[in-house]
């Protein structure tokens, strides 16, 4: 592919990747290393690995067929349609504001405003709304692009300063935490839901997808689509790997745990990567850490605001040529809505950044069967025509995805609502 092609195609990969590249990296994955060392490289590969199908075929489903998985979701039956709905309306506020509890963490860290308290998080969302309120896609596009720049450049720095230094000693009477025990499982679910991010996030690739084509007047064919999608599937892979091994070879052994309030644990983090870059690099690492989650907050509030859109206008609007010109309004309004809503779960969660976290990622987790089953019969039926429908390896995988994600929610339901004696 040209390269002027695929600056027509490329954005919703990058969009993806820094959406996933936030909590689920500098946060979930830096507690795996600190907390179990690199025994869990081999989990996050192989939930990573087992999630991807469900990714990419937002992407194709959208190219495909010129309209996002949602309009997909309505052609599997009304039923589906609200189920995605309520299934998205009942984690939304969970999964915005643990993202935006971390990045207000990493903002009062860069700029030493903590004494804001409540309010550091409330510019943000404000900040958040009104970029995307004014310049929607355009601006998010350009935006997202620098950050993923910025974020990529500093994490494989920390990577290659933290092999050359090597691991910390560990400190004497050192224990490693035990990870099949009841609290070590809740954490590898709540690692697994966000990792590389939650399934239900696919829908957005396909609004994201069709955002890019009206917005250069380029229709990619289907391989330009998923050769970008792939690149950037495949460098947040390789960044969570990156950050596990950071989070082990910096916190492993050290006998310090990670706090729990968001700007304390963002000072730590900042801290402790600098003690082992060097001094000199605390502003940088410090800047990107609130670029990487910056980038993932602004893209969370512009995916729901725009699943949510176009879930209402399939539910309520039946005609289908009145789909594109009513209720533009509501992406703003959704925008306000998630963010109030949001903050409202931050406040009951203050201070107490690891049970918001964890939270929120198991949640997603739970849910990620329902919409993998949705998205597979989406690109394996009679709604793709055979040319674009997955590859038999492409599937098989598909299959082994949804038997280990329905697994691991059951697991977790029978472990959180069934006394074990």
């Amino acid at each position: 592919m040209r390269f002027s092609t695929f600056s027509k195609t490329a954005g919703p990969g990058i969009l993806f990747a820094c959406t996933a590249i936030g909590v689920s990296h500098l946060v979930q994955s830096t507690r795996a290393g600190a907390d179990f060392g690199l025994m869990m490289v081999g989990f996050v590969v192989l939930v990573t690995l087992l999630k991807y199908p469900f990714f990419e075929y937002g992407s194709r489903y959208a190219n495909s067929t010129q309209t996002s998985i949602i309009d997909g979701y309505k052609k599997l039956g009304t039923p589906a349609l609200w189920l995605y709905f309520l299934l998205t309306v009942a984690s939304m506020f969970f999964v915005t504001g643990a993202v935006g509890f971390v990045t207000a963490g990493f903002l009062e860290n860069l700029f030493g405003v903590d004494f804001l308290g409540d309010w550091t998080v409330v510019i943000l969302f404000v900040v958040c709304v009104g970029i995307l309120a004014i310049g929607k896609y355009n601006v998010l596009d350009s935006l997202i692009k620098i950050i993923a720049i910025v974020l990529l450049v500093s994490t494989v720095s920390a990577f290659l300063f933290a092999l050359y230094n090597g691991p910390i000693e560990p400190v004497f009477g050192f224990e490693a935490q035990e990870l099949w025990n009841l609290s070590g499982i809740f954490f590898l679910l709540a690692l697994m839901g966000w990792m590389p991010t939650a399934v239900d996030l696919s829908s957005w690739n396909s609004l994201w997808t069709l955002e890019r084509i009206n917005q250069t007047n380029y229709r990619p064919k289907l391989k330009e689509t998923l050769l970008e999608f792939r690149l950037a599937y495949i460098i947040v892979g390789i960044l969570a790997i990156m950050f596990v091994v950071l989070g082990t070879f910096i916190f492993y052994g050290s006998g310090i745990e990670l706090p729990n309030n968001n700007s304390d644990f963002a000072n730590k983090v900042v801290t402790l990567y600098t003690e082992t870059i060097g001094d000199w690099s605390y502003i940088i690492i410090a800047a990107s850490a609130f670029t990487v989650m910056f980038g993932t907050i602004i893209a969370v509030f512009d995916g729901y605001s725009r699943s949510l859109q176009r879930t209402v206008e399939l539910i309520f609007i039946k005609k289908e040529e009145n789909l594109r010109t009513k209720l533009r309004i509501l992406y703003v309004v959704f925008l306000i809505v998630l963010s109030g809503g949001s903050l409202v779960v931050i406040f009951q969660f203050e201070s107490n950044l690891k049970e918001l976290v964890d939270f929120a990622t198991v949640l997603s987790f739970v849910i990620a069967p329902i919409i993998a089953i949705f998205n597979f019969r989406l690109v394996t039926g009679k709604y793709l025509e055979k040319g674009h429908q997955p590859s038999v390896l492409l599937k098989v995988l598909s299959y082994a995805g949804i038997v280990f994600l329905s697994a691991f929610a059951i697991v977790f339901t029978m472990l959180k609502f069934i006394p074990f004696s």
